[in-house]
């Protein structure tokens, strides 16, 4: 039985092999500057693509996808609440609080600020008479 998984991903493989090797021989060579170049619809771009981004952006995506995952499972579960019951609702239940548990976390540990000052309120300067400053974010 075990020659058949082998048999299968060496066809797997060679399907991929094959694949890229007709995608090489027929694809276009085309050297020139523009076609190097970012098309904008139709206008010349300005700048690099390059954009340096905060770390916190990418840890905000990260958050987002985590989050939103749960959306998915809680959709799942309330297509299929009568099948699994009472056992059902106490599993999601328990999913709901762990993720509940993790914002909180994630809220208290400062990964949701977005401000330019980030956690560190306690160290805010403040004005003589106990007000902050107004300043805007440098990004």
């Amino acid at each position: 039985m075990q020659w058949g998984l082998l048999v299968y991903f060496a066809l797997i493989l060679l399907l991929i092999l094959v694949i890229l090797g007709v995608s090489y021989a027929t694809g276009e060579r085309n050297r020139a500057r523009a076609a190097r170049e970012p098309y904008e619809s139709g206008m010349p771009p300005t700048g690099s693509a390059r954009l340096r981004l905060r770390a916190s952006y990418y840890l905000m995506a990260m958050l987002f996808v985590v989050f939103d995952l749960e959306a998915a499972f809680i959709y799942t579960w309330a297509v299929s609440v009568r099948r699994t019951g009472w056992t059902g609702y106490f599993e999601i239940l328990i999913f709901v609080a762990v993720l509940a548990v993790g914002l909180v976390y994630l809220w208290r540990a400062g990964a949701l600020d977005w401000g330019p000052w980030g956690r560190r309120r306690d160290r805010r300067p403040e004005l003589a008479d106990g007000r902050e400053p107004d300043r805007k974010d440098p990004l």
